[in-house]
This record gives C-alpha cells, sequence and structure tokens, in this order.
C-alpha cells in the first residue's frame, strides 16, 4: 500500500493510493474524521511530507562504495547523527540554498518510517516496528561541518526532503537506488551495499532512542554525493518505492 499525505482546506490529511480508471486516486485514510472520503485523483493533489516526524536519526558512512571512495576504513558500528524536524519538506518543496553556503550537497537515501513504539529492538524483531519506507534527501551544508558538530550543516529549513509517499510493503531485495540532477544520473547504487542492512540499524538506534510512530530513520547514502545549486531540481528515485523530486532555489 501506498500512503500519503495530501494538503485540503480542511489541512492535511493522509491517504492510500488506488488504481483508479482515469489514473491513481487518493482515498482518505480517516473517514470517519470527517471530510469526503475520495481526496480526489493523485496528479491534482499537492503532496506533503508522507509523515511529521519528531525524531530523525540519520546513518552515515553505510554504503560500501562511499566508503571506498572516500578512502575510509569500514565501519565497526554505525555511525548517527540527528536532523531536526524542522528540516522536513515534502515533494517539490524548494530546497532553500542559504547564500553564505558554497557548497550545499545532495545525498539520496532509504528511509525507513517506524509503525509502532520503538525501544531495545533486536534485529529479529525490528521489521515488526516498521510501517514502510520513502525516499529522504539528506540535504547537507558541506562549509557548515566546521562548526565541529553538523547541527547546521544538516538541520536547516528544507534540508531533509521527504517523499513522495510511504510503501509499506515493498520488495525488501536489494532496491536500486539513483539520485538525478536535472536529467543527470549522479548517485547509481542499491540498499544491497549498506553495510549495515534495516533490521542492524533499528537495533542499533532503539538501544539509544526510543522512536515513536512516524518517526524517521534515514540510512545512509552511496557514492557519488555531490554540490548542487540554485536553479537546479533534484530527483532521488528508489525502485519499488518512488520518486522524490524538489528543486533548489536561494534562500530569501
Amino acid at each position: 500500500m501506498r500512503v500519503v499525505r495530501v494538503e485540503t482546506t480542511d489541512g492535511i490529511r493522509a491517504g492510500r493510493i488506488e488504481a483508479g480508471p482515469d489514473g491513481d486516486v487518493v482515498h482518505a485514510l480517516d473517514p470517519a474524521g470527517g471530510g469526503p472520503s475520495v481526496l480526489g485523483r493523485l496528479d491534482d493533489l499537492v503532496l506533503a511530507a508522507p509523515c511529521d516526524p519528531r525524531t530523525i536519526v540519520c546513518i552515515g558512512s553505510n554504503y560500501a562504495c562511499q566508503v571506498a571512495e572516500k578512502g575510509r576504513d569500514m565501519p565497526v558500528q554505525p555511525a548517527m547523527f540527528l536532523k531536526a524536524p524542522n528540516s522536513v519538506v515534502g515533494p517539490g518543496v524548494p530546497i532553500q540554498h542559504p547564500r553564505e553556503v558554497e557548497r550545499l550537497e545532495y545525498e539520496g537515501e532509504l528511509a525507513v518510517v517506524i509503525g509502532s513504539v520503538a525501544r531495545c529492538l533486536t534485529e529479529e524483531n525490528a521489521m515488526a516496528h516498521v510501517y514502510g519506507f520513502t525516499c529522504a534527501n539528506d540535504v547537507t551544508a558541506h562549509d557548515w561541518r566546521a562548526d565541529g558538530q553538523w547541527s547546521r550543516a544538516k538541520s536547516a529549513d528544507t534540508f531533509c526532503p521527504l517523499g513522495p509517499w510511504i510503501e509499506t510493503e515493498p520488495d525488501l531485495g536489494p532496491l536500486a537506488l539513483a539520485t538525478r540532477l536535472g536529467d543527470t544520473t549522479v548517485q547509481d547504487s542499491d540498499t544491497g551495499q549498506m553495510i549495515f542492512p534495516v533490521p542492524a540499524i533499528l537495533a542499533w538506534v532503539t538501544r539509544w532512542f526510543t522512536l515513536h510512530p512516524g518517526d524517521v530513520v534515514l540510512t545512509g547514502s552511496p557514492a557519488g554525493v555531490g554540490p548542487m545549486a540554485p536553479g537546479d531540481r533534484v530527483t532521488v528515485e528508489i525502485a519499488g518505492i518512488g520518486a522524490l523530486s524538489n528543486p533548489v532555489a536561494l534562500r530569501d
């Protein structure tokens, strides 16, 4: 099932995507809460971020191809950092390029959306706490890493595009992951390159953080991370899940 959140005159509502005779249609997940049970044709709707996380945990250096590209040693445990919730935006929303940043980078990633309270999980039971998966762009202001910690570099407004929807039943084999800058493919890998797979990541993360429904874990980015500039459009596409596309605009 593909689950979206859409903007309506009554606020943001969640729905499921179903095939219709004239294209995909979004049916409300909360028809009892008032409003129409059919929200409209998917192509006619404005999509919001597919979840509203209060915690976003990210894993760094988790693809063998990226570790090799950087000439680093293979990690012995997942490296964690946080992004702030204010950084979340949905598909189509411009990524704001701060004027003072010389190098703003894209990082295409598979994002895990939590479905039930998750604390001290094991690799064996971790997937039972997953609601589904979506695409993410872990936007990074490379210059601001010099702060000595990554809060500003990773968490400015619009630095965590998510979407376009949550796929709740993906094929969990290796999923092709590609990032395009305009029409040029700049990252081309698959989730089989992960050093720590999703169950291992969740078991590690939840030793330290209790995660709640709607929280998100970003699982790392493959080789090919690079700069983007105002006027660019960045698309992160994961096979079996979807494509997340956002323009880049100069911040006011």
